[in-house]
């Protein structure tokens, strides 16, 4: 190869990786500006009490930046419980020009008493016959999401079931999309019992995730709690919500 060809390669390698961290930068400019709404919307008339007590434990504005939350973005959350992370992922959302979707296990009461809250007019339920124990193949109403989100569930359905949903967030995601997941740890290669029934092992997650197709992007610490010896059952008197979790952050290619 000529001088001149590989001053040429260089200079555009240069200009890709240029490229490359100018990309970056923006995007997390814009996942930090999010923080700041989400924060708002943490103070916000539509929680309670106990919910907000919740966040000291819970870190949500740490975790959506780590995810890198925009909100203008389509995002799915994967089975929503009482609405803890709705009733201000929906205002972010809703008032910016993203769009919030539910699924699995989304109840009548959900759509009842959350999902009619102001500010989350922008927020759809879809796969009504879908819930964590009751999980074969299947595919997802509508897709084309920049974000899925799933917080403390994916110890509930078994192994089979679990990469039924995982290759239905797959298939749901735009190239690049984000599929963020928070659960409690399990060590690693320990054996089922009662105790760790609601943990897991999070190198088995990221094999799993992997497996569907997901490249692995990054986990956060912000969950690491010396004081759980992953021993004891997560809902234990001085370890329900202080467990130590894993916070994983997988990428569709």
């Amino acid at each position: 190869m000529s001088v001149l060809n590989v001053k040429t390669l260089l200079s555009g390698t240069v200009a890709l990786l240029g490229s490359m961290l100018a990309c970056t930068q923006v995007l997390a400019a814009d996942a930090a500006a999010t923080r700041v709404l989400i924060e708002q919307y943490l103070q916000g008339d539509n929680r309670t009490e106990t919910e907000r007590a919740r966040d000291a434990s819970r870190k949500p504005a740490d975790a959506l930046e780590f995810f890198g939350l925009q909100d203008t973005m389509k995002v799915l959350e994967i089975s929503p419980a009482t609405g803890y992370w709705t009733k201000f992922l929906g205002p972010t959302l809703c008032n910016n020009g993203g769009e919030l979707v539910v699924s699995v296990g989304v109840n009548d009461a959900f759509k009842n008493d959350v999902m009619t809250l102001p500010g989350l007019e922008c927020v759809s339920a879809i796969n009504d016959g879908v819930t964590l124990g009751n999980m074969p193949p299947f595919e997802f109403e509508t897709g084309n999401f920049d974000m899925v989100l799933t917080f403390w569930n994916l110890h509930n359905p078994n192994a089979e079931m679990r990469a039924n949903m995982n290759q239905a967030i797959f298939d749901a995601l735009k190239p690049g999309g984000i599929y963020g997941a928070e659960d409690h740890t399990r060590r690693h290669n320990q054996p089922t019992d009662r105790a760790v029934g609601r943990r897991l092992d999070p190198v088995l997650v990221i094999k799993e995730m992997i497996d569907i197709g997901f490249d692995f992007v990054d986990f956060s610490d912000m969950h690491y709690h010396t004081e759980d010896d992953l021993t004891q059952e997560v809902g234990t008197p001085g370890v329900q919500g202080n467990t130590d979790r894993f916070v994983l952050k997988f990428r569709k290619p």
